[in-house]
């Protein structure tokens, strides 16, 4: 076998940006790259380890001996080891036995940049050449369009291990996957999907978020160009793509980031800030340049090489608190004597800069939990720059509220109003998530009160006060027809239920109320403006009934949404409006026969000139038992 020649792909240049943690692009030269040099054919290596003492490449090609190809050390105390192998290649495993200098500790580490992973529980890097033809020039072409703050954003949130399996409880393939999810995303008429996190992790029970192999996807599913195969098809679907990014923590087992080179090279060494005691896992050195320049290029490899639209970043409220699940004295604070982590911050904010100054058209979505402000507001004007945050206070006391007896929801009307208090401080996603029907919290319908009917009905309705709500949408897997079962990802969804008029009803009012959204610009041109929004009345506490308007930029298209959150019809209920004249016209009701409710007719009158709510015109009608109404 022959042995290492020297060869690099960095130049002077690219060590200084690496040093400074301004190299964006780091997939491109840190990894395994297969090369030809001087006319042979080989691979080139290169790695980061500086407390190592030497690095060496073993796998199957040498029998895993140790020191068979060792890699020489820069000398520009960059701490990037290097070197070309020739005769090996595409498809070859390996690993990194480094010997470090901190007290002869020894390790073997999986390749942080590799592309492609052994099938867990195997733990080794692979050779990985990917040839792939993307055909999506159409949708990338227009997706800065397609994808921007003031259009639609139904998002269908997927683990692919779980939506559905073959053979028993084998998983699809992402060829597969391409065309049964595809298929089936496009005519439940979703505009995105998210997937939880698809990069490579050794631990089911993890969902993916506790991640390995950052470059790689999963090989649960197949190859890398599997997965581009299945962007491919979404985005020739006209169908967004957002990935759950995972930059917060890590998780210790062997072969991963953790004391890679004998030190505390990627996590804080201070366990204060470079350990999660909820989730036992290691912390990001957010101040370390190197750390930071391969988050970002992280980042930027999923935007860059398989064209995603959106990265949905986990647990930023864990980045930016130091006391985050933390007891007194477990936790130091800042130079200021807070408690806010402003290296993670600063992080967060050369992020998504480097994000939306290298990516047209694309998003970062903030799966943040507090009260934390800015988090949506670009960088230049002092907020994090997030382009969305997912609205957890909306999630947590509209689901607090559904599960009441409707006999006592009077008493509880402002768990519903309270969220326009500060609707527009972000730009909000309103989530269903998979947080949200796992660890006895139940599935969405049997969280909601009364017998089969109410259930259903409460169901239908939470789903049409979501879409009119301001803000874009997410529904986890299986919600979208009323999975009765928690979610279980070690399960395909019950897709049989589809075979009962309950379930298919409640998916045949989501297909439709993804074409309603779609189809009145009232609903997103101005979701994230408080111009958007109107309430007509809410403080019918009696009736449990909410009116409001939405609207868009033009005001014969606004829209008029009626609530009855109680199983009681409401007869001759009168409604202000404020239009001088028009007709009205019902466009759409959860109450309908074909979505398994009553099919009671709402008996909207003409607009009438009786003062009401303030306004001079009013209009009577019938809105039916635990039902949404959108008329215009």
């Amino acid at each position: 076998m022959s042995k290492v020649i020297a060869h690099s792909l960095f130049s002077d240049f690219d060590i200084n940006l690496f040093k400074s943690g301004k190299h964006y692009k780091l997939y491109e030269k840190l990894g395994s790259h297969p090369t030809e040099v001087d006319g042979v054919k080989g691979t080139y290596f290169s790695v980061w380890a500086p407390t190592a003492n030497s690095v060496s490449v073993v796998g199957e090609f040498n029998a895993w001996q140790d020191g068979e190809h060792g890699l020489n050390v820069r000398w520009d105390e960059s701490g990037i080891w290097e070197g070309f192998i020739p005769s090996i290649g595409h498809g070859e495993i390996y690993k990194y036995k480094i010997h470090s200098n901190n007290h002869g500790i020894v390790t073997e580490k999986a390749d942080p940049f590799a592309r492609y992973c052994e099938h867990p529980p195997n733990t080794a890097s692979v050779i990985w050449d990917a040839k792939y033809t993307w055909r999506d020039k159409k949708w990338m072409g227009y997706r800065a369009e397609k994808n921007g703050l003031d259009r639609p954003y139904s998002v269908y949130e997927v683990h692919l291990g779980s939506w559905k399996k073959k053979n028993g409880n084998e998983f699809l393939s992402y060829e597969e996957l391409a065309k049964d999810l595809v298929d089936y995303v496009k005519e439940m008429g979703f505009t995105h999907v998210e997937f939880m996190p698809i990069m490579e992790y050794p631990y089911d029970p993890s969902w993916g978020y506790q991640l390995t192999g950052y470059f790689a996807p999963t090989s649960r599913f197949g190859e890398p160009e599997g997965f581009k195969l299945l962007v491919d098809k979404l985005h020739q679907n006209d169908i967004g793509v957002i990935l759950d990014w995972v930059p917060s923590h890590f998780p210790e087992d062997a072969h991963g980031l953790g004391f890679f080179d004998g030190s505390h090279l990627y996590e804080h060494p201070d366990r204060r800030k470079g350990y999660h005691p909820d989730w036992k896992s290691l912390i990001f050195n957010y101040g370390r340049n190197e750390v930071r320049a391969f988050l970002i290029s992280n980042a930027l490899f999923w935007l860059d090489q398989f064209h995603v639209d959106a990265l949905r970043v986990d647990a930023v409220a864990s980045m930016i608190y130091l006391d985050y699940s933390r007891e007194e004295g477990e936790w130091e604070p800042n130079m200021y004597g807070n408690n806010e982590n402003l290296e993670a911050l600063s992080f967060i904010r050369e992020l998504n800069q480097a994000v939306y100054e290298n990516f047209e058209g694309v998003q970062t979505i903030a799966e943040e939990s507090t009260a934390f402000t800015g988090v949506s507001k670009p960088v230049s004007l002092g907020g994090l720059g997030f382009g969305m945050k997912w609205m957890m206070g909306w999630m947590h006391d509209t689901l607090e509220y559904f599960k009441k007896d409707p006999i006592n929801r009077k008493y509880h009307q402002n768990d519903l109003t309270f969220s326009m208090t500060y609707a527009f401080t972000e730009n909000f996603m309103l989530p269903f998530s998979h947080d949200e029907v796992v660890y006895g919290k139940q599935s969405l319908v049997y969280r909601m009160p009364g017998d089969e009917w109410q259930k259903f009905a409460n169901l239908r309705l939470l789903f049409g006060y979501m879409f009119t709500h301001p803000g874009t949408n997410l529904i986890f897997q299986g919600g979208e027809f009323g999975q009765t079962s928690e979610w279980n990802f070690q399960q395909s969804l019950d897709w049989h239920l589809l075979d009962y008029e309950v379930h298919s009803g409640v998916q045949q009012l989501v297909k439709d109320l993804n074409v309603f959204y779609k189809s009145y610009p009232a609903l997103y041109e101005k979701q994230f403006s408080p111009e958007g929004f109107q309430w007509i009345d809410y403080g019918d506490h009696e009736n449990s009934v909410l009116t409001y308007i939405r609207k868009g930029h033009d005001d014969k298209n606004d829209i008029y949404i009626a609530l009855n959150l109680t199983p009681v019809p409401r007869e001759n209920y009168r409604i202000g409006i404020p239009k001088k004249s028009g007709q009205v016209k019902e466009l759409f009701n959860s109450d309908a026969k074909k979505y398994g409710g009553s099919g009671m007719d709402t008996k909207i009158s003409k607009l009438s000139s009786k003062e009401w709510h303030g306004h001079n015109k009013s209009v009577e009608m019938t809105i039916p038992p635990l039902s949404i109404v959108i008329f215009k």
